[in-house]
Formats: structure tokens, sequence, C-alpha cells
């Protein structure tokens, strides 16, 4: 039989270094991942190849009895810690050959109301945050055994860094790794003694098979020009035959190469019967917040029930797929080991993913189909969060599968014509829905936001800074919920920097752009752009402020999201104290795209303030990411509410805005000159420990230059000359319908496609964001609403100086928009031809 790793090793010259059970347990695959080219394909993972949910959970069971005999005694105060999402059915398998252990698993669904117990990143993953959100945070505190499972030991860097991160918190004496395959090089081998010797605990491994993947010199380049020359061809399909019975049944039940989920048709919301299972009250669907021995009891003992039900939908088909769904791994399998014991059809199991791999219809390689479909997990997700995949599904000859997910799956995407029922429909004859309830924590750890803080308050938190210490703004207009980084070097050359971060190398809140030292004429033409537009800025900061009053709180506390929001928020403070006499809180805090917002600085506010009365606020929208970004950090913070208040809203992201007309706000013209002489923010871990806020820096250095002030009287001048016609305007607004439409959204991906360049984050939208590109990142190419008159008499002077061209462009929604240099984008060809150059 063909080692179905044998099509990459022979094309990659990678080479699978082992004895013969390495084979059986893996195969090869190319993923599209620019961090790493070749993908381990297991073949009793559940994952990506379906197999005998027996052999599936008796493998990880059989791990979870040899580290009961290695723990001995110990092994009644251990616990197993599971790495999301591959790895979840794994860890809790082994939870259940050790007998008692309580089991967690980490997440990348942030769950409302739960507080995060800590979290972690995987370098190397396709999605790298990892969240741990236990109901009862003594799982992660007590001093017994911990045991992490993952799929893969490979360089050891994730289970260490976890290690090292857990250590610090809540030090213990023991830590056992479990894995399936050990594939450390042999530099990596002698780390994990090192590593133990350096923490002062004692680290296990325990695997099934050991061995390593020798790569040749360029092996990811190479392999992303395989990626590409393979996604050109489609392979038609065509069955293969069983290959029959074997200690590991082989994944060549799944004989397609063609990417098989976009042109699926009809719905199969008409053709999915639901099945309801009667899941037991009280047991978790999983291990997200945690798997206790009482847990495993109850599930054991309704089984049974649950298999008949579904075993008596199934009648009479053969052949039998059930269908996890990414982190839900074991609920499912349970449920298909259920099945396999009760019929006498031949029954198979494996999830859904996260994770984009390439399918290749040929026989020594792991991944020979692919279904696609939208990610239908929305209500944790709101941003739908791209697509999902389902792997050696299609073709595999199955007459029956069944898809489980849990009830925050069980959305409108899932049902809808290209979701993935959909998409098992045009595949499979008989498709079946069932659903596990997705577990609410009995006992939530964050009842309300006191508890919660008080919970999580550190020892000490120190007070806001201020100027002038801290930002030529005054004493009372802003407290910065920072730390001071000013002797710090961060400055990176904007080019090596923009390398880093579209390479995942290295995070954008890493480092800093070199400040960007305005020429004279620039600086005249802000000053213009500033008396012409003073009173068009008056007028929506008055707007939106007194929207705020009427809507959210008549004494709220204004919290800017450093450091955009904060010229804003300043303002806003100054309009209410002008026409109301009141004197408002305004703070600024830190936000990072894909980092969150700084926990520390909410732990402050709530503190201090009721987090009722905080109002977020920042200078305008582009695309809405940040807004995204604020309501995804604030779900495991209670009483914030996530709805942001901005200036400028040409995105149509916000109910809560001045205006949504796509205008020249000047205090986007510069960087910190204008900010209160502040740096963006810093989030690095190295800086920022866990009882810190997020750093910037003030550069008091270019005082001379500094400009905040100016732009805050000149636009406070102005206040009383637009009274009336905000008056007016906020009349209208509270009575008009101003739910987001998310206008702005829709165009940045019909950008992004149409000009080749397939990452929504290299598109800026707006004014605002089109400035920032031309001042701090490596512009590719401005794209200009034809007619744009003189709001854009910054951008195309700054676009010259740059040598970047601006392209006029008909029915543009945003008055600009900046496009950053796909350098890490393959040469690509877009839908109206524009090519994309690779560098």
């Amino acid at each position: 039989m063909v080692w179905s790793g044998t099509w990459v090793a022979e094309r990659l010259g990678v080479e699978l270094v082992g004895g013969p059970e390495l084979r059986d347990l893996v195969g090869l695959a190319l993923r599209r991942n620019p961090k790493r080219a070749h993908l381990l394909v297991s073949r009793v993972l559940g994952k990506h190849v379906p197999q005998s949910p027996r052999v599936i959970y008796e493998t990880g069971f059989g791990l979870g009895k040899r580290v009961s005999d290695l723990l001995g005694p110990d092994i009644e105060r251990a616990v197993v810690l599971g790495y999301a999402e591959t790895a979840t059915g794994l860890g809790h398998s082994v939870a259940d050959g050790m007998g008692r252990a309580p089991y967690l698993h980490s997440t990348r669904r942030p769950v409302a109301g739960v507080a995060r117990a800590g979290g972690f990143e995987e370098s190397h993953s396709h999605a790298t945050s990892h969240l741990l959100l236990p109901e009862d945070p003594r799982l992660l505190t007590g001093d017994g055994p911990l045991v992490l499972v993952d799929d893969e030991f490979s360089t050891g860097n994730t289970v260490l860094n976890t290690i090292r991160d857990l250590q610090e918190r809540c030090p213990r004496s023991r830590y056992v790794v479990v894995a399936l395959v050990d594939m450390r090089s042999a530099a990596d081998h002698g780390r994990l003694d090192e590593f133990a010797r350096d923490i002062g605990a004692r680290v296990d491994l325990v695997t099934l098979a050991s061995g390593t993947v020798r790569l040749p010199e360029g092996v990811l380049e190479k392999g992303q020009r395989l990626v590409a020359e393979q996604e050109a061809l489609v392979s038609a399909p065509a069955a293969l035959p069983d290959p029959g019975p074997g200690p590991f049944p082989a994944p060549a039940l799944t004989p397609l190469g063609e990417d098989v989920g976009s042109d699926a048709g009809g719905s199969a919301g008409s053709r999915a019967v639901r099945v309801p299972l009667g899941w037991p009250a009280g047991v978790p669907d999983g291990g997200r917040h945690g798997f206790t021995p009482a847990h495993r009891i109850r599930l054991e003992a309704s089984l049974p029930a649950m298999a008949a039900a579904l075993a008596a939908e199934l009648g009479g088909a053969r052949r039998i797929l059930i269908l996890g769904f990414e982190e839900l791994m074991y609920a499912p399998l349970r449920l298909a080991e259920a099945v396999e014991r009760s019929v006498e059809a031949e029954v198979r199991y494996s999830t859904t993913t996260r994770s984009p791999v390439l399918a290749v219809n040929d026989p020594g390689y792991a991944i020979r189909s692919r279904l696609v479909f939208p990610a239908h997990d929305t209500a944790a997700f709101p941003d739908g969060d791209g697509e999902r995949y389902a792997y050696n599904v299609a073709g595999a000859g199955f007459d029956a599968v069944v898809a489980v997910v849990d009830s925050v799956a069980d959305s409108p995407e899932l049902h809808a014509p290209d979701g993935l029922l959909a998409q098992l429909a045009a595949h499979i004859p008989r498709v079946l829905l069932t659903v596990v309830p997705s577990y609410v924590p009995s006992s939530p750890s964050i009842p309300g936001p006191s508890r919660h803080f008080e919970r999580q308050e550190p020892s000490m938190l120190p007070e806001p800074l201020r100027g002038p210490a801290f930002s030529s703004y005054a004493p009372d207009e802003v407290g910065w919920l920072l730390q001071d980084m000013s002797d710090v070097e961060l400055e990176a050359p904007t080019e090596e920097r923009e390398e880093a971060v579209q390479s995942g190398g290295a995070h954008y809140a890493e480092s800093l752009p070199v400040e960007y030292q305005p020429s004279a004429q620039y600086q005249e033409l802000f000053k213009s752009a500033l008396e012409a537009s003073g009173a068009r800025i008056a007028r929506a900061v008055g707007t939106v402020t007194e929207i705020v009053l009427a809507e959210r709180s008549p004494r709220p506390v204004l919290v800017s999201l450093a450091r955009a929001g904060t010229p804003v928020g300043v303002l806003m403070r100054r309009w209410a104290q002008h026409r109301h006499g009141l004197d408002l809180p305004h703070y600024a805090v830190s936000i990072v795209r894909g980092r969150g917002i700084d926990a520390n600085a909410l732990r402050w506010l709530a503190a201090h303030h009721d987090p009722a009365d905080v109002v977020f606020v920042d200078g305008w929208t582009g695309k809405g990411a940040i807004t995204r970004e604020l309501a995804e950090a604030l779900t495991e913070f209670g009483g914030f509410n996530p709805e942001i208040a901005v200036l400028a809203d040409p995105g149509a992201c916000v109910r809560t805005y001045g205006t949504r007309e796509d205008f020249l706000i000047p205090s986007a013209c510069l960087n910190s000159t204008v900010s209160g002489l502040i740096s963006r923010t810093v989030l690095r871990a190295d800086l920022v420990g866990p009882h810190d806020f997020h750093g910037a820096k003030y550069y008091r250095e270019l005082a001379e230059t500094d400009v905040s002030a100016h732009f805050l009287d000149t636009v406070a001048a102005r206040f009383d000359d637009v009274a009336e016609a905000v008056e007016g305007e906020v009349k209208e607004m509270l009575t008009a319908d101003r739910a987001p439409t998310w206008e702005g959204w829709a165009a940045v991906e019909r950008i992004s496609e149409e000009y080749g360049i397939h990452d929504v984050n290299l598109v800026k939208p707006g004014v605002g964001e089109t400035t920032r590109v031309l001042l701090r990142r490596v512009p590719w190419k401005i794209l200009a609403r034809s007619g744009a008159g003189t709001d854009l008499d910054h951008v195309r002077l700054l676009a010259g100086q740059r040598g970047v061209p601006v392209e006029e462009v008909d029915g543009l929604p945003y008055t600009c928009v900046g496009l950053i240099h796909p350098r890490y984008t393959r040469g690509a060809t877009g839908a109206t031809g524009k090519a994309v150059a690779a560098k």
C-alpha cells in the first residue's frame, strides 16, 4: 500500500525519519500557511482523516493508561490540559484513560461571562491565539501534576511556553507532555531536560512513536510554489477502492483532489434530518470550561440511548460518517463510538477544521478532497471568521453523514446554500444533523462586573499617566492608562517592520515605526486643512457628544482608544464642558488588533468607575476591524458596553457617530505631533507583564513641532458657530435608523479581491487610514474617488514624496483607499486583471 506521505516526500525532498509505526500513524500534506510548508496528517486523531471511532478513542485512552502508570499515586491530583483545536478530543480521551482526572482544553472561542485564566500563542498555527477559560480556576492553580496533550511534539515551543507561563502563575513540581508522535530534531532533544532544570520541575514525555522530519533548504518557498501550482489544477472526481482492514484503516476512503466547496448546489436546509439526542443536563459539550469525573459518569450513562436515536435514523446505511465540529471533537467521537458498537455498518469519524490544507488526488497524499464552507459559529465570532474545511469526506463512498455541532454553531450559515450541510448533501445521499447544547457554566466566574474584577485585580495597578510628565496635553484633559516606555528603543525601519509583520515573524504592536517628520510644505498643508475643516470637525464633535449624553449616560466616562481616539475624546470632553458645564473623566487605553484590549486598563476602570458609564471613543472607522476587535475583547469583561462612539463613520460600522462622510480629519495627517506627542501603543511579552498596562513612548524631543494644542483650540473655537446646526442634526439622528450596514467592510472585501491582494488587513479605507498607510506602512498604491477635491491634497503630496501612484476610481464608496504592498502575496491577478507583484 502506498504511504500517504509519498507525494510530498518525492516533490519537496521531505524525509520522514523513524520506524515503520511512524508511517502507520501519519501521512504528509501541504499547508496553505506561510509559516510551515508541510503538515503531518494523523491517521488516528479523527481530524483530517476519517477513521474508526474505536481506534481513535482507544489510542487516546491507551496513552492515558500509560500516564496513569507513570504518575502512580500522584494520579489522584492530576489535571489534563488539551490543545485546541486539533487535540481537544485526544486530550479528553487521555483524561478518560487516567480515570479520575478532570479535563480542560484551550479554546479560540471567547465566551461571554467567563473570565480568561490565561492564554498563549501557537506561532506555527493557522490561528495562533489560545484562551484558557475554566469555570473553576482551581483547575490551573493546584499543585498536582499537569498533563498537557497535543497531537504532535515537534519543536516543543508551544508546550514549553505554556508550562513556563503556568509555572510563573502557579508553580508545580511535575508536568507530563503527551503526544501521538515525538518529531523533535536532534537539536531540540536536549531542550526538554534543560527546560525542566530551569523551572525546577520534572517534565516527562509520553508518545506512541518518535522520529523527525528532515527538511531540505528552501522547502518553505518550494512548498508555496507547489501549492500555487496545484491550486491551479482541479482533478475530476474518481472514487477509489477501499484498501481493506488494517491496524489503522487507510485514508484511501477519500479519493478526491478537487476543491469541491464553491460550486456544490442545493440547500441542505430541506435535506438534513434533525435528530434530537436528549443530551444529559449539566454535562458540558466538551472541555472548554472543564470536564469533571462526575460529568464523565453522566455522559457514559446516556451514550447508549443517544446512539440508539441516531441508529434508528440511519436505517440501512452501510458506510456512515460522524462529523464533528472544530473544537467539538470529544462529544461526537463518543457518539460515533457508541453508534459503531450498535450498528453493523462501517462507521468512520472526523471533524471540520479551521486549517487550510491543499487537497491532491493521489494515493500517496494524505488529503484527497476538501469541502469549503463559511464559518457557522458566528455568534461567537461576529465577523464570520473566514472559511472552514472538511477533508477526505467527498467521494469517500459514505451513504450517510451525521453532522454534530453545538448550539452556537446551529446558525443560518450552517443551513445556507453554501453552508456545511449543503456541501455534505452534494456528495452524500443522507445528511443528519444533531445539536449538542453549548455549555453555560453553572457558576459563572463573572456573574457581574464587581466580582470579576475583584477576583482578577492584581495587588496594585498604577494611576494614569498625565501631562506634562507624559504627553503634551494638560493633566485634566486625559489620563493615559499606559506605561511609559520612552527610554526603550522600539523603532524599526518601515520596510523591515512591514516585512516582519506580513511574514508572521512579528506582530505590528511589538515595535514602532520611525516617527515621520513632516516637511515644511506638509505642515502648511495641515494648517490650511485645519482652518478649512475646523467647523466641520466641531459639528461632528458636538453631534457625537450630544448623542452619547442622550443615549448612553448623562455623565459618561470617556475612554479613548489610543492614540487616534485621544484627540477626539479630548474634544468631546471640551464640548460637554463648554455646552453643559460637565467635567467628564477621560482616559486613553490600548487596543491591539489580534490581541484585544488592555485587560489591566479595564480592571482599573472598573475599580474606579461604573463600567456601564464607560463610552469607548475612536477617531473614525475604516472597515470596522477595531470595532469588531473591541466587541470581541469585551465579551469576557462584564458590564462594559462594546458600542463605540466615533467622530466619523464612513464604513457604516457603528450607530454612535458625528458624521458618516469620509473627509479629512486633520488629526489623521500627523502622528504623535497631533496626539500629545505619544506613540502608538506597544504590546511585547518581554516588556509588558501580567500586571502591567500596555506601553507607549512620549516623544519629548518633538515639542517644537507639536500642534496638539493648536488642533484642539482651533476646533473648540468653532463650537459656538456650529451649536445650532448640531442641535438640529441631533434631533434628526435620535429618531433615525442608524443601524450599522457594514457597507465599508463589503467594499474592502471587494477591493481586496479585485486587486488580487486577498487580505483585508492590507486594504485601509478612508482618508484617515490612507494617510496612516502613507505615514507608517509600505504603501503600494492609493485609490482616489474621481473628483475628490482638497480633502486629498495631503494624500497626493505624501504619495508623491514616497513615489506611490494615485489611481482615480469611479464609484469608490470612500474618498480614498490605501493599499499596503502585498509583499508576501504570490503574483496574482484580480478580477479586473490588475497584477500583484510579489517581492
